[in-house]
């Protein structure tokens, strides 16, 4: 697969990932989770996605994505016209930039506002 078209896959992966995440799902363990970078591999056999997850809580967050791989990944078959979903390897990002730090806040606090 071309590199230009593997960066929009990746790109489509990661803003489905962070709607999943961010507004459909309501695991508690998922609520400070933003998804900061996915990275398709070239045969579209595996997506490693980065997350940003509040400090103390990363074990809870990659256990829910692990027991939620198979619904996500349904979803995005669902979502995305593709011959074939990745397999997804989640892992806590270290360095999160300040663009994703602002993009998780504004999402928390939209979905906070629905709840008062």
């Amino acid at each position: 697969m071309d590199e230009n078209r593997t960066r929009r896959v990746s790109e489509a992966v990661r803003e489905e990932l962070a709607e999943l995440i961010g507004f459909e799902m309501d695991d508690p363990r998922l609520e400070a989770v933003g998804v900061t970078m996915v990275d398709v591999a070239a045969d579209m056999r595996n997506a490693h996605v980065k997350i940003s997850v509040e400090t103390g809580m990363d074990k809870k967050a990659l256990s829910a994505l692990e027991h939620a791989k198979n619904f996500l990944k349904m979803e995005l078959a669902s979502r995305l016209n593709l011959r074939r979903v990745p397999e997804l390897h989640f892992s806590v990002d270290s360095h999160p930039d300040a663009d994703m730090r602002v993009e998780f806040l504004l999402r928390r606090a939209k979905r906070n506002m629905g709840r008062d």
